[in-house]
Order: structure tokens, then C-alpha cells, then sequence
């Protein structure tokens, strides 16, 4: 199982215990004076792994602070961040002409990308061919140059970064997608594409990529000739990339701005590489 989902408990809570000493506090480090108190972070489930690994390394710093990290979308956390349920909200693209009431964190890049059944011998797909088999054009394999097997097209559902990201990019109405499975987080999109060999899916590169190197069964298309990887999205080559962020509705409190600038900073820049995604500190 992927490390990322020893951290998922049902109903897409996650729940992280203190039981680390505090630790002292160094110059890449802000922040790492005693607190207490709770954060509620809600929203993305691109950004919500690296958001529960930063949540434990700040909660191993300040052991009388709680922080319970939700996902369920980037609109869920705009939507709960602008009622007031969430304290931060994680939102995995930038903010749109309306949601300049909010105030945006970037943590990380990412990329999305096309995914296939790692056995499926079709190793690229062209813009309109993409844009065919998600309208119900093209819905058998052997159409691209692949086995007589019909495609599974699988869709993330409405609400979801990645789906508006994917739509925009490809021209597509989202009513018109021609969608056998519609799923949520990444990793259901991932789980389904590597148990069907005839299936299709988009995700987040720095979830695939982590997920492959874990021997999940997928694989990554390029995108206009480019190749899927983290490395294209750091060199700016990748066409479909996108701004990770936590985003508030006003200047943050102090222990959510705490928690902020630690998310930030090089003290947890390792978990943004372990994680696949690319970092925007030096």
C-alpha cells in the first residue's frame, strides 16, 4: 500500500497525533516555540498528503497543537475556508477573478497528467485524441493504435481542480465527457486505472510518479510531446501545471500563520520531494 494512504483513514479524515518532544527551533525553521491550540486545514486531495506530513512534523515541534487535515476538494476548501470551517483551505490551482476575497500560500507545483494501465501498449496520445476518447469518439483501443479492448474512460467529478484544469486545457464541456467511473482523490483515479488495463484517467504528476515508483501498475502519456515528470513541470516545459496552495479568508491567526510559514519553509522541503512535487523555495 502507498505510504500516502497509511495516512487516509475513512471518510477522508486524518488524524495526527503529538507524540514527539518539541524540538528547538533553527533559522530555516519559523515558528518552533511552544503553541497550543487546533487547526482545521480542508480541501484538495493533491495537496492533503503533503499537507499531513507537514501537519505531523509541526505538531512533532509544538505538542500542544492539533492539526486535522480534510479533503473533499479544492472547492470544499474555498467553500469551508470562506464559511469559516476551515481554518486554512488547500486548493491545488491558482485563485480565480472571484475568489480574490481569499488570500493564496503557494507551496509547490504540480503537473496533471494523462495515466494508462502500465501494460497498455499505447505509449502516446494526441491532444485530439484525448479530446475524442473523453467525449465517447473514440471508445475502443484499437482506434489508436492499441489491442481490440474498449477504453474505460474514468473522470474526476465535478467540483475537483484537476477536472476544471483538464477541461479548460482540452476545450471540453464537462457535461459532454463521456464518463464510465467518475472519482474523487487521485489515488482512486490511480487504483482504478491500474486495476482495468483498458482504462483512462488524469491525476496529479507528483501523485503518479510516487505511486509508479511504489510499483502501482499505471503509467504517464506525455502531453504534446513532452514527458510527464515533475522534472518537466520544474523546467517549466510542461504544458498542464498548476500552483499547490493553502488559501484563508483574512491574515491568518497566529497559529494558523505559523503553521502557514512553516509549510513553506526549507524546513519541510524534503516532504515536497518526497511527495513528487516540485519546490519554489532555493
Amino acid at each position: 500500500m502507498s505510504d500516502r494512504l497509511l495516512s487516509f483513514l475513512p471518510g477522508g479524515w486524518f488524524w495526527i497525533a503529538a507524540t514527539v518532544i518539541l524540538f528547538g527551533g533553527g533559522c530555516d525553521e519559523p515558528g518552533a516555540s511552544s503553541m497550543t491550540g487546533r487547526l482545521v486545514v480542508t480541501g484538495s486531495s493533491t495537496v492533503a498528503p503533503l499537507a499531513v506530513e507537514i501537519a505531523r512534523r509541526f505538531e512533532a515541534r509544538h505538542p500542544g497543537v492539533k492539526v486535522d487535515v480534510q479533503t473533499g476538494g479544492s472547492s470544499r476548501g474555498i467553500a469551508d475556508t470562506r464559511r469559516g470551517l476551515a481554518d486554512i483551505g488547500m486548493v491545488s490551482r491558482d485563485l480565480k477573478p472571484g475568489e480574490r476575497d481569499l488570500i493564496a500560500y503557494p507551496l509547490a507545483r504540480d503537473g496533471i497528467a494523462v495515466i494508462v494501465h502500465a501494460d497498455n501498449p499505447v505509449t502516446a496520445l494526441s491532444h485530439d485524441q484525448i479530446v475524442a476518447v473523453y467525449r465517447g469518439e473514440i471508445d475502443n483501443w484499437r482506434q489508436v493504435g492499441g489491442p481490440d479492448r474498449p477504453i474505460t474512460v474514468v473522470n474526476k467529478a465535478h467540483g475537483r481542480s484537476t477536472l476544471e484544469l483538464f477541461v479548460a486545457y482540452f476545450g471540453l464541456d464537462e457535461g459532454a465527457i463521456a464518463a464510465d467511473v467518475v472519482i474523487g482523490d487521485n489515488e482512486q483515479g490511480i487504483k482504478t486505472v491500474a486495476g482495468n488495463p483498458g482504462a483512462i484517467g488524469y491525476v496529479s504528476i507528483g501523485t503518479a510518479e510516487f505511486d509508479i515508483a511504489h510499483g502501482v501498475s499505471i503509467k504517464m502519456l506525455p502531453l504534446e510531446g513532452i514527458a510527464a515528470d515533475s522534472a518537466a513541470v520544474a523546467g517549466g516545459r510542461y504544458p498542464l501545471s498548476r500552483t499547490l496552495n493553502l488559501v484563508t479568508r483574512r491574515e491568518p491567526g497566529a497559529l494558523a500563520r505559523e503553521f502557514i510559514a512553516f509549510s513553506r519553509s526549507k524546513a519541510v522541503q524534503d516532504l515536497v520531494h518526497q511527495q513528487s512535487f516540485v519546490s519554489l523555495v532555493e
